[in-house]
């Protein structure tokens, strides 16, 4: 006896990422899991009377999205502070923080991430007194948008014990003055006095928004994620609690590998926790590790100097990484380390294949490395003979980046993101967004890196364009090569028979128009485990 689908998908282009059969037209849904695929004529005998028939008008279908490197947690802890990656100018930041402070009433936090002051016509870095001006009788805090660096204002440095000639904390940097007072730029784990000082979300608050921003990601297409632990481990507990409660109470409607800062490492090991641990929608992810900063802040840690400072700087020495990814390794649990400047990744590969070569792990999901947004010829050449390895970029960040890589490198652009170098050693290349540091669209990611441009289209023949990706290689860094990768690949990532029922509907075939339309293409339709999430 046939099985009768609850949904069916017919007149289609469906791209299923599936080699054997990369093309259908129709697909059935039975449950949470992918009936069967193929024409039109055979999936339509599968309906019933109770079948949900749609047709699709041509429109493209693609498996859900998976972001493998999203600081989701931190995006709804903040979810109600100021957006300021769409501020155009420094008064544009000025007027979002002066709005948001009559807002919130006098005394109250003012918090806001995202300003990017490379794109400023200005091209200044705001201070404390600045922001003083702006909101003069309210605590501030704002976060540069690759959450390397933050600004504060006199309320929120006082109420942090940052004051004259404090001390920078360990792996952090708190800016002064020719005087030695403190100018209100903090940078890396310094910004973590700030968040030592910041009220509490209620866990009911907390958990609403959650669910609020996992709805945000639907409209996008994202039906997996990672969920990836910020420097400190001040959020490790705390996010894997709440990623439990979600499950615990039914209400996770998106798939999540939670991830565990590095400083957790011997608890892990001690409780025998593995990466990969737990069911279809939650899963255990990996231990993150810092082994420098981020080239915004400057502290990307480089093997020439920046243009306009020094050569950056090392977070975690990589010893000290090494010896934990050694004992991770051992105990089945699978490391990412962020690497930013080419000295970083450079010493973070040359670490890998020490560890390789021992040919002692029992990971059964592969180690990675995070950004390699910087990266020197040889040292691409050492990752071809890597086995146990994969590697994580950011398109969206290269959108971003653009201008403030050619400030503060020049020339030495040519190796940042370079994307198609790293894909063609062979080694599982996946595309991220790192929200909240860049949109979280997986369209905007494959927009910058089939085009190599900003989202409003310049530079208009792309940067550095040999290192730009294919529509293809794009969409398979974003669907079927991180499913694979973190160890899902039998589950999700592909249309495939059997496979949990996760896929989208485009409005725009992305495989034909023209790539800089890729940018404006809108997901129509978000199916998550089997069940419509939603519709434009």
């Amino acid at each position: 006896m046939k099985s009768i689908a609850d949904i069916i998908l017919y007149n289609g282009n469906i791209q299923t990422q599936n080699d054997d059969q990369p093309m259908a037209h129709a697909v059935a849904i039975l449950g949470n899991q992918i009936l069967s695929f193929g024409s039109d004529k055979d999936i339509l005998q599968l309906s019933g009377n109770s079948t949900q028939v749609l047709d699709l008008n041509k429109r493209l279908v693609l498996p859900g999205f998976i972001d493998t490197h999203f600081h989701f947690y931190e995006w709804a802890v903040n979810y109600d502070s100021i957006d300021l990656s769409n501020a155009r100018t420094f008064r544009e930041m000025e007027e979002a923080v002066a709005n948001k402070a009559l807002t919130m009433g006098k005394g109250n936090w003012v918090l806001g991430q995202g300003f990017n002051e490379s794109e400023w016509p200005e091209n200044k870095m705001p201070d404390r007194y600045d922001l003083d001006r702006i909101a003069p009788d309210n605590p501030v805090c704002i976060w540069r948008c690759d959450l390397h660096l933050s600004v504060a204002n006199s309320l929120a440095l006082k109420l942090a014990g940052i004051s004259y000639k404090s001390p920078d904390p360990e792996d952090g940097v708190i800016e002064t003055d020719s005087d030695g007072y403190p100018t209100g730029v903090l940078k890396e784990l310094a910004a973590n006095l700030i968040r030592n000082v910041l009220p509490e979300l209620s866990r009911i608050k907390l958990l609403e928004n959650m669910q609020k921003a996992i709805c945000d990601v639907h409209k996008l297409g994202l039906t997996s994620i990672h969920d990836i632990r910020l420097m400190g481990g001040l959020d490790g507990a705390d996010a894997l609690k709440a990623w439990q409660s979600l499950a615990r109470e039914k209400r996770l409607f998106i798939r999540c590998h939670v991830g565990l800062p590095g400083e957790m490492t011997d608890q892990a090991i001690d409780l025998g926790i593995t990466t990969g641990f737990g069911g279809d929608l939650l899963k255990i992810g990996y231990l993150k590790f810092f082994s420098d900063g981020g080239m915004g802040a400057r502290t990307g840690w480089m093997t020439q100097k920046y243009l306009d400072a020094d050569y950056g700087m090392p977070l975690t020495p990589v010893a000290q990484i090494e010896k934990a990814v050694q004992k991770a390794d051992q105990a089945g649990l699978s490391v990412m380390v962020h690497a930013i400047g080419d000295k970083a990744n450079k010493e973070i590969i040359d670490m890998f294949t020490r560890i390789e070569s021992l040919g002692r792990t029992t990971c059964t999901i592969p180690h990675r490395i995070d950004h390699v947004q910087m990266i020197l010829s040889e040292d691409i050449e050492k990752l071809s003979c890597l086995k146990n390895l994969a590697v994580s970029c950011q398109p969206n960040n290269l959108s971003l980046d653009i201008s403030m890589i050619d400030q503060c490198v020049g020339p030495r652009g040519k190796y940042a993101y370079k994307l198609r170098s790293i894909l063609k050693t062979g080694i599982p290349l996946m595309l991220n967004s790192d929200a909240p540091v860049t949109d979280p669209n997986p369209l905007a990611g494959i927009y910058s890196a089939v085009t190599r441009k900003r989202m409003n289209r310049t530079p208009k023949k792309g940067w550095y364009m040999d290192e730009a990706l294919s529509v293809d290689q794009a969409v398979k860094g974003y669907t079927i090569t991180p499913a694979i990768a973190s160890g899902c690949g039998d589950r999700v990532g592909s249309i495939s028979t059997g496979k949990l029922a996760d896929m989208i509907v485009l409005d725009q075939d992305i495989f034909k128009i023209a790539p800089d339309a890729i940018a404006d293409t809108r997901v129509d339709m978000t199916i998550f485990d089997g069940r419509i999430v939603y519709e434009r």
